[in-house]
């Protein structure tokens, strides 16, 4: 029988070397005298969507608002004649929304010693029907694709719940007809920016590329919440928004899209997390004799193995072993529920063989290496591994072990490689857009790639994709705290002055928090 494997999951805690730093000197540099160059900073509008928003550690709040790199961005502009600069402030800084006293967002995370859990004893205090008066200048919208920016009705109150609408824009949509994009042209803007792009494959990613990849279809109507948006549509919605922000003469910068599976809610968890001193000998024995038995059907068919044989304790826990990999189901592979069946009827009978073929048909161990093949284990999934699986029977119930881990809950290989030929395909239409019309460009992509291979020094402090301690995401692994906030707004600096002819002064990143207490006022 397979026992329950008691085991610490420390990869989110652990220090990682840093064999490929990158030294960066920004913020470091003595004063100098300011200059708005060729740009006129009178009129600045943000658009984007969580990330401009100031979303951080699993919600929107004001403290995280506040230190979004537009405010950063806004608070140099004021110093060579920017204007003021409108922020569609939450209440509180505990985050999360109500829709009529019904809660539909959850509060922020914070940092119990152990894991990341929801501010105790915090309810939201934000309520989306109580609509503000703008205009805002910060129009990051959290949830927004590329389209959704152009999309009239995105702020309809009317149609929340049923996915027509955003409830963050609701919040302060100038109307319940208009745009995104129609509010902040409005606004007769003089210079914007623009990070839009990320939840476009994003969302796939994160519901472990469930969602469908629309490649092809040039119809945004009919896309589900989790698809990755065509390029074609992301093309065509990036110039529209380019086009119309323009229009008046206003300049601007825009920035790329990062992989998004470099970032720590994919990478914290490793797909090898079992030790081998943790898996008990009779399970190591039962389950080598089980996929062994799957292997040799693949073998007989030309198809490449898919188990690996499992390390387990021999007695001596000093023997340094291998961890075992997770198992889990990729939908990709070739179904062979009835080939398995077929085999194992003579050692279980029908009934069980049958259940066995269901569940190991699209089964595999994920892989680790190499790293352009490996498979990426949810943030949110690790909380399942070695759990039991309701309703299976012992000893096939153990999730990750002998329960392979569901598609939900796995970013795999291929996964993976879909939503870089989209990002790639995005991040072109984004460089030759900016070009075309002059604007300023930060490669974004360049950055984070550098935060999640070694991680950048600045002055003695250092950036890495860690999840807690790397400094760079916070505790939804997915946003970016004040500090990389601070970092990447001198990134958006040092572009326009490249292109516009200004000169700022620089944040430097270690005077922002490395992370949000769960105190604040």
């Amino acid at each position: 029988m397979i026992k329950n494997i008691k085991w610490i999951l420390i990869a989110s805690l652990g220090i990682v070397s840093c064999s490929q730093e990158v030294e960066d000197t920004s913020g470091i540099e003595p004063e100098v005298a300011v200059s708005a160059g060729s740009a006129d900073f009178s009129k600045y509008v943000a658009l984007g969507n969580s990330l401009t928003a100031g979303y951080s550690d699993g919600a929107l709040f004001k403290s995280g608002q506040m230190n979004a790199y537009p405010k950063l961005l806004a608070d140099q502009f004021a110093l060579v004649g920017g204007g003021d600069f409108k922020i569609p402030y939450m209440n509180d800084n505990a985050g999360g929304l109500l829709a009529g006293g019904l809660q539909i967002q959850s509060v922020r995370l914070i940092f119990n010693g152990s894991s990341p859990v929801p501010l105790p004893g915090a309810s939201p205090t934000t309520d989306i029907l109580n609509v503000l008066t703008g205009p805002f200048n910060n129009m990051g919208v959290p949830g927004a694709k590329s389209f959704h920016l152009l999309a009239p009705a995105y702020g309809n109150v009317g149609g929340v719940g049923s996915g027509a609408a955003n409830p963050y824009f609701v919040r302060f949509a100038s109307s319940v007809s208009t745009s995104v994009v129609e509010d902040a042209v409005a606004q007769n803007p003089t210079f914007f920016s623009l990070w839009i792009g990320n939840n476009d494959v994003l969302s796939y990613a994160t519901s472990g590329g469930v969602g469908v990849n629309q490649t092809g279809n040039i119809n945004p109507a009919t896309y589900g919440s989790n698809d990755i948006t065509d390029p074609t549509v992301f093309a065509n919605s990036y110039s529209a928004i380019v086009d119309a922000m323009t229009a008046g003469g206003a300049k601007g910068v825009v920035a790329n899209l990062p992989y998004v599976n470099s970032v720590p809610f994919f990478t914290t968890v490793p797909p090898n997390p079992i030790t081998a001193v943790a898996m008990p000998a009779s399970s190591a024995a039962q389950l080598n004799q089980l996929f062994g038995a799957i292997n040799q059907i693949t073998t007989a068919l030309a198809q490449p193995n898919r188990f690996v044989t499992l390390l387990s304790d021999d007695g001596n826990i000093a023997t340094v072993e291998p961890n075992n990999p997770l198992l889990i189901v990729d939908q990709e592979l070739p179904n062979l529920s009835v080939q398995i069946a077929a085999v194992l009827e003579p050692l279980f009978g029908a009934t069980t063989a049958g259940f066995l073929g269901n569940l190991y048909g699209q089964a595999r161990h994920a892989r680790s290496v190499p790293s352009d093949d490996r498979d990426y284990i949810l943030l949110t999934s690790r909380s399942l591994i070695n759990t039991n699986q309701v309703g299976a029977p012992a000893p096939f119930n153990v999730i990750g072990i002998s329960n392979p881990m569901q598609d939900s809950n796995v970013l795999t290989a291929s996964e993976v490689a879909e939503i870089k030929t989209a990002t790639d395909a995005y991040n072109s239409s984004i460089r030759s857009i900016a070009e075309n019309k002059g604007l300023a460009f930060v490669d974004a992509n360049a950055v984070l790639t550098k935060v999640s291979n070694g991680g950048i020094l600045f002055g003695t402090y250092h950036f890495t994709s860690q999840f807690v301690q790397g400094g760079t995401f916070g505790l939804d692994g997915i946003h970016l705290t004040a500090r990389a906030n601070s970092y990447i707004a001198n990134q958006f600096l040092e572009a326009i002055e490249k292109t516009y002819g200004s000169t700022f002064k620089k944040y430097k990143p270690q005077d922002f928090p490395l992370s949000y207490p769960s105190f604040l006022p």
